[in-house]
């Protein structure tokens, strides 16, 4: 769908130069993710990869894990009105159907949300939530088969700082629309060697690194034991528990992590590297995977 953009006017101010001109935006609507047909959340997102977002938001959750275990997606027909009074479909709908015997969560109670770029959870429970949940432990050697980011699944993963310190400029080349808009965050996966194996880019990190995890479910590439996840911005405790949730080993950000972030991924195992800018890079939880070789002070 060609929704990922809009044009608005704009008045300009350069150097004390006033001007009009259209400018290009990103583009924001709700999105309503349905479970077998009942309403479980609302994220703001930029339309495009909407199933892809829906499916990676259940991997999140603990409610996918295989493709096998996800009958389709389908679009709802959510009508808006139009100037003429007539109606379309705003494609804002989706409804997940689970394959049958696949175990369908409660979501009668306070699981119903609206999500955005803060995670709805925190303190132990969250973190216990995860530990609970989580299909694929990512303490090195512990997938249980299934897929792997980049085909190779021989040995625990390890990666150079070198390596790393590459990714933030690889991410920024491949960011298309962030070129027309400046308003798009990203998360891409990348093998231990540094190569670039996927990219989506949305308004809300959240929803990138989702539509990552979905293309990797239906793909049947989960778990992503050998994939390195880099995201523009900070680290949450949301991109966290999403990178354990898809048997991720190593998440890095360009910008810092939240204190619950640094809990869930010493729990888990998690490899989480932030203020990874040019060769400098901080180093919260699981050094082991990185081959430090400088001198320590």
């Amino acid at each position: 769908m060609g929704r990922v953009t809009e044009r608005r006017r704009v008045v300009r101010v350069r150097d004390g130069v006033v001007s009009e001109r259209p400018d290009t935006l990103v583009a924001e609507e709700p999105l309503e993710i349905r479970l077998n047909g009942r309403p479980l959340a609302v994220t703001m997102r930029t339309p495009g990869d909407d199933f892809a977002l829906a499916a990676g938001f259940l991997v999140s959750e603990g409610v996918l894990g295989r493709p096998e275990e996800l009958a389709n997606i389908v679009y709802c027909a959510g009508a808006t009105e139009q100037a003429d009074g007539t109606t379309r479909n705003s494609y804002n709908v989706v409804d997940v159907r689970l394959a049958p015997g696949t175990p369908v969560p409660d979501i009668t109670l306070e699981r119903n949300v609206y999500t955005t770029s803060s995670c709805g959870l925190c303190g132990k429970a969250s973190l216990d939530a995860v530990r609970t949940t989580a299909r694929w432990p990512i303490a090195d050697g512990g997938a249980d088969g299934g897929g792997d980011g980049d085909g190779d699944g021989d040995g625990p993963l390890r990666i150079g700082p070198d390596v790393l310190a590459a990714l933030p400029d690889r991410l920024r080349a491949a960011q298309r629309v962030f070129d027309r808009t400046g308003g798009l965050h990203a998360a891409a996966l990348f093998s231990p060697e540094g190569e670039l194996l996927d990219l989506r880019e949305d308004v809300g990190r959240h929803n990138a690194v989702d539509k990552l995890v979905g293309r990797a479910l239906t793909d049947g590439r989960l778990p992503l034991s050998r994939a390195v996840l880099l995201v523009s911005g900070r680290a949450s405790f949301e991109l966290a528990q999403k990178a354990v949730m898809a048997g991720v080993p190593v998440l890095a950000a360009v910008s810092a992590p939240s204190s619950l972030a640094v809990d869930l991924a010493a729990e888990t195992g998690l490899t989480l590297v932030g203020f990874l800018r040019g060769t400098s890079m901080n180093v919260y939880a699981g050094g082991h995977r990185l081959t430090l070789a400088g001198t320590r002070a």
